[in-house]
Formats: C-alpha cells, structure tokens, sequence
C-alpha cells in the first residue's frame, strides 16, 4: 500500500494548497506579494518536514496514518482560521492588518500542512525503498498523485465547486491514506478515519450552510457569495447600497458616479460615436451612461460570468434595462482574446481591473494598446483609468504612470491624461480635442444628463493646474514602456503597496540601468560558480546542489511559461491547470524514464551530462522564444513545460541513483533540496526576477546555473 500512500500525499498537495492559497487570497485582500510569499514559505516548511522525519525513529505503521489523520483535521481548522484571521486580529472592515500580523498569518495558515506533508513523503518513501524500490519510483508516483489532484483542482474549478467543499474533499482523500493502508482492520486510527470519514461526508451536505456563516464573518450585510475561477464574488447591501467585492477587494458599488467620470469624457472625444466596445465594467453601469450618446451598437465584454450571474439580480433597475437594450450585446471572453476578431470599433473603453498583478498587467501593455489600436475605426478612441493620489505622485506612482503612458506612445501619437483621484487616460491616432469648448458643446448638442459631469466639471478637467502639469511630466523622455515581457507596473505596484507598511518605499528611486542589471546578474553567476566549485570536491553535497540547481531553473520556467502563456493567450484558467498538469506529468517521466535507463543500463556518469545537456537546450530555446515574442499556443507551452518537468526529474533521479547503495539515506536531503530549490524559485521569480528583470532577460539567466551544474558534474 504504500504506492497508494505516495500517490495520496502528491494528491492531497495539490488540492490542499488550492484550497489553502485561494483562502489567504481572499483573506488578504487578493495581495499577490502574499499568495507568491505563501507558496514559497509551503515549500521551505515541507522541505522542514522531511529534515524532521529523517530524525524521528517512530515506526511507519504508525506514524503514516497520525499524519494522514492531522492533516485531515487540520486542513479544514486552518481554512476557518484563514476565514476568520481579520477578526481575530481585530482588524478595521476593509483596511489592511498591520505588515507583520498579515506576515503572521500566512506562516501560521502554511506552517504545518507544509511540514505534515514532507514528513508524510519521507515515511512513504522510506517505506517504499525498504521493498526494495528506489527513491525516483517514489517521487515518480507522488507527482503522479498531483497530476490528478491538478486536473481535479481544475476541475472543481470550473464545476463551479465552492473552495470550503474543496477542502473537505481533499480531508476526505488524506483519510484514505489512513483507513486503506493499514493491514490489521481493528486498528484504532482505521476505525477513527472511518468515523471522520463519514462526518466529513455529511458535512458536504450542508456546506454552503457553514460557508456562507463564514463569509459573514467579514460581510455581515452579506446577500450573496460564490467562488469563480477567477476569485471569489462577495456582494453585500445595506440601506438600498449595494457593493460587489472580488477577493474582499471592493470591485464597484451601485450608487457611485465613477462611471460616468469615466464614460462621458472618453465619449465626448469622438464626434458621432456609432460602435462602442466595453471591455469590463457592464455591471458597474458603464453601458448605461454610454446610451446617453446614443450609439448604434454597444459590445461589452465580460471576463468571469459567475460575477455577472452573481450580482445580476442586485443590480439597479436602470443597469438591468441598460443590459437588455436591443443594441447592447454581451460577450463572455477574455478581452485580449475578443480583440482578435475583426470587427471594429469608434470607441474602446477598457474597465479591467487596475495593473496590480501580474494577471491583471496585461490589459496596460504595450502588446495590449497595439491589439485595441487595430480595433478602431479612423478617428478611434481608446480609453482606460488608473487610480492615482489627485495632489501629489509619489515617485513610485509616477514611473507606473509614465510606463503606462510611454506603452500608449508607442502605439498612439495622441495621449491626454485627465487628473483626478482616478485618471482618465485617452488616446487616438487622430487629433484629439484639445479645448473643452468641444466637449461642452457636444455634450450639449447630445443633450446628456449626469449628476456629477456637467459643463462646469468638463471645462475643470482640462483647465485646473494639474492638467497641464501632469501632461508635460509624462513627456519625460527614455522612459522604458509597460509590455508583456517587462511588466513594469507589476514591479511599482508591489512597491507601492509595501510603501503603505513603509513608508520610505514610496520614494525610492527604482529605476534600473542595463549596466546595473550586467553587474548584478554577473555578481550572482559568481556566487554560484564558487559554490559549484566548492560542491565539486564533495560528493553528498555536489548530489545535492545539483538537485536544488534543477528546481530552482525548473520553478522559474514554470512561471514564466505560464505568465508567458497568460498575456499572449489569455487568463484561461482551464488551460492554466493543465499547464501545471503538463509540468506535474513531465516531473513523473523524467524520474520514470531515468529510474528504468540506469537500472538497466547501469550507472553510468554520462547519464547525468547528458541529463544537462538537454537541460541546456530546453533553457536556451525558451529564452530565444520568449526574446522573440513568439506566440507559443497551448500545444507549443504544454510541450515545453512537460520538458522542463522531465529534466527536473530526471536531474533528481539521477541524483538518487548514482553511487548511491542506499536509498533511504539520500530521501531527506534530496528531496529537501529539491522543495528548497522550489521555495528560492518561486520567490525570486515572483518578486525579483520577473518584476525587475522581465521575462525575456530572466529567461536567458537561467542558462548560467544550468552551465554551473554541468561544470559541476
């Protein structure tokens, strides 16, 4: 049974950590510095875990089962407590917690599931190798186990099936590893799983009775909650207001005047605006201010449709007439994907959410202003908002203002900024207005009605101090542009969030030089080169290195075909879990495909040269595609993450194989090294190398460890 036990833990992994990160998503008001900081952390503590279960002389029979067991039960504690973290912390209703409480959070939410887990893969595998078996096959058959908790994370997912429903199934699977396993049938952890068994079954009847009294606890005017791929949906009402929350972010409110802030000075631009293309906004009421200029025809475009379904029936009455209208028509797509079709536009509004992660970023690219300008008519507008502080931009705010705006030059000869505590940002290929007086008099010959635009307000926006104050600033020459492959705002966002914690972050000059990046880049190669050549001379700890060595560049591609993948082909989360699918099968070949050539063919040392040599390839033909901008497909990107997966292994299992008598010895070390490689990766990927470097110059220094391993070896 202990094939069935490996394959749990990898199963159990998967769902749990879907199920956990989702939570401390929300919890933490959708932050991807904490969702990065979460996964790496998780890492670090299974990588603790195997070190502690190398050191316990327990025997297995029982210990196996106690973890499956505390994992069972903890995982479903620790999603309440993530739930109810801002209450127990006494946090303000909509505000952050204090820097180091949410820090707290997130290491006591992964802390013990991280540590259960590598202990539980320790004592699997020890197990597995005293049949005489060998650390690979194990490895192999837990990340056999993950490639179905992925595609039944990703499943779920799309089922539409509540996160807290998630995580009973998965308690339900880790008690699998403690009922079927054990040999005698009166064991007492058998008849104990059993019972939580059933209790957790029946829990799965009234769930959405516990989710919804768990949401509450942060909603308590809650009127409805549910879980999309792309978040979480809260919609809350008190006195007839309305608010719509994703990830416990405030999305939009029902009585507010920002959309009409924002649509009547983009369409005041166009002279008789016919065809209108929203992408984003339908349900804020964006559509309902565009017919008062009574265009032809209004396409709106919505990215997740359970936000719609969900918050439909609360909408004001104007806003569902405004959706039924015989010349509106509503798309459910991705917009990067809808602007591919070829129909054409007057008017482009965009209403995505702002550029504060890397999922979002994409709809303020360079790649992304170039597909909307091939979308307009002559004369076409596009029009987008950022948030921004109305008196004073701190450095920080500025360079993300001035990446956006040099993305929009470097596409459209006219760019104005509107100020305000929310910019409205415009931009053309044709002249645009540049004295109020032709707005005036279109808004008046339109005979629009708002309550906050009027005559007197649109005059204001092109004449207060800052209009032209901020415009000239903007015009700074040298500066570099906001594209897919270098997400600059990603980079200022982070730092302006952490700036609210610290405040000094807010006014640091980040700006890097290519002669900055060389040294840099060359400092961290020659760290490298002298640890590879310290390793060298010692064969345990040369074993090692070359296993952290491959995670390490294994996780970095991961993240960067994946990001890589998602502003070329689209936020689709479906495709999304099937290239973390890809990666995870790829991690089960490799190991296989090594496990079966060297106990057949022999140990040889040129297995592991070749192991890299191939590695290099792979490494050099992904940085040359992402350098090349060339659209990889899904097809090209499952390919090349299923390679990367298997030199990964392969890397590990050879590792664990040559010279090695027994196997048992090299389990804690290795496959610590290898979750620690994971843990460093995902880190730096997510908070250094992409935000600072991009993916294009990230991608080619990857060559420089996989060189350093080779030489290694």
């Amino acid at each position: 049974m202990n094939t069935l036990s490996l394959f749990i833990v990898g199963l159990i992994s998967i769902l749990g950590q879907v199920a956990l990160l989702r939570e401390l998503n929300v919890a933490l008001y959708g932050v991807e510095l904490f969702y990065i900081l979460a996964l790496g952390v998780w890492l670090l503590w299974s990588a603790a875990g195997t070190w502690i279960g190398s050191r316990t002389n327990v025997a297995a029979a029982w210990t196996m089962p106690a973890l499956f067991l505390l994992w069972a039960v903890f995982l479903l504690l620790d999603v309440f407590f993530i739930r109810g973290s801002r209450v127990l912390f006494a946090g303000v209703p909509g505000a952050y917690l204090p820097f180091y409480q949410q820090f707290g959070i997130v290491m006591l939410a992964v802390s013990l599931p991280g540590i259960l887990l590598g202990w539980l893969f320790y004592e699997c595998a020890r197990s597995h190798c005293q049949n005489g078996r060998t650390l690979a096959s194990a490895y192999a058959i837990e990340c056999m186990g993950g490639v179905v908790g992925g595609l039944l994370a990703t499943g779920f997912l799309l089922w539409g099936i509540p996160n807290l429903t998630i995580a009973v199934l998965c308690s339900v699977a880790a008690l699998l590893g403690v009922v079927f396993p054990l040999k005698k049938p009166d064991h007492p952890f058998r008849t104990v799983g059993l019972i939580l068994s059933i209790l957790l079954i029946s829990l799965l009847l009234r769930v959405d009775i516990f989710d919804r009294h768990a949401t509450a606890w942060n909603h308590p005017d809650l009127l409805a909650s549910r879980d999309s791929a792309y978040g979480r949906v809260t919609v809350t009402g008190l006195a007839g207001q309305v608010a719509v929350y994703e990830n416990d972010t405030l999305a939009f409110e029902m009585e507010g005047t920002s959309a009409e802030a924002f649509v009547h000075p983009a369409m005041l631009q166009h002279p008789r605006p016919g065809s209108v293309l929203l992408l984003g906004g339908a349900m804020e009421g964006l559509i309902g201010e565009v017919q008062k200029h009574h265009p032809r025809q209004i396409t709106a475009v919505e990215l997740n449709p359970v936000l719609v379904n969900t918050v439909r029936s609360y909408l004001p009455a104007v806003i569902k007439e405004s959706l039924k209208a015989q010349n509106v028509s509503l798309a459910y797509a991705d917009p990067r994907q809808y602007l591919k079709q070829p129909d054409s536009y007057d008017l482009i509004l965009v209403g995505m959410p702002e550029p504060d992660t890397g999922q979002t970023n994409r709809f303020y690219t360079e790649d992304f202003f170039r597909l909307c300008a091939s979308r307009l008519n002559p004369h076409g507008v596009l029009a987008l908002r950022l948030r921004s502080a109305e008196n004073f931009w701190t450095p920080v705010l500025r360079e993300r203002m001035r990446s956006v705006h040099a993305a929009l030059k470097q596409v459209f000869p006219q760019v104005i900024f509107l100020p305000g505590a929310t910019n409205v940002i415009l931009a053309s290929a044709a002249a645009l207005p540049a004295s109020p007086e032709i707005l005036v008099d279109r808004w008046q010959k339109r005979n629009v009605s708002a309550r906050l635009v009027s005559p007197q307000y649109l005059r204001y926006l092109y004449t207060n101090n800052r209009f032209g104050e901020i415009n000239g600033d903007l015009q700074q020459a040298g500066v570099t542009p906001n594209t897919d492959v270098r997400p600059l705002c990603y980079r200022y966002t982070l730092l302006m969030w952490l700036s609210k914690f610290f405040p000094a972050l807010g006014g640091l000059d980040i700006s890097i030089s290519g002669r900055a990046l060389l040294t840099a880049s060359g400092l961290v190669l020659l760290g490298l080169a002298l640890v590879s050549g310290f390793a060298r001379r010692r064969e345990k700890l040369r074993r090692g290195v070359l296993v952290f060595t491959a995670a390490f560049v294994g996780m970095v591609q991961e993240t960067m075909l994946i990001l890589y993948y998602q502003v070329k082909a689209g936020v689709l989360y479906r495709d999304l879990g099937l290239l973390l699918t890809a990666f995870m099968a790829g991690l089960a070949a490799g190991s296989l495909v090594v496990n079966w050539v060297m106990k057949r063919a022999g140990h040889r040392k040129g297995w592991g040269p070749a192991i890299l040599t191939g590695f290099l390839l792979l490494t050099a033909g992904i940085a040359v595609l992402i350098w090349g901008r060339v659209p990889l497909g899904l097809s090209g990107t499952v390919l090349l993450l299923f390679a990367s997966g298997f030199f990964v292994a392969a890397a590990f299992a050879f590792a664990s194989l040559h010279r090695v008598e027994d196997q048992q010895q090299v389990i804690a070390p290795l496959y610590g090294a290898d979750l620690f490689g994971g843990c460093l990766a995902s880190l730096l990927a997510g908070l250094v190398l992409v935000p600072l470097l991009g993916l294009d110059v990230s991608a080619w220094l990857m060559l420089g460890p996989v060189l350093l391993a080779f030489w290694m070896i």
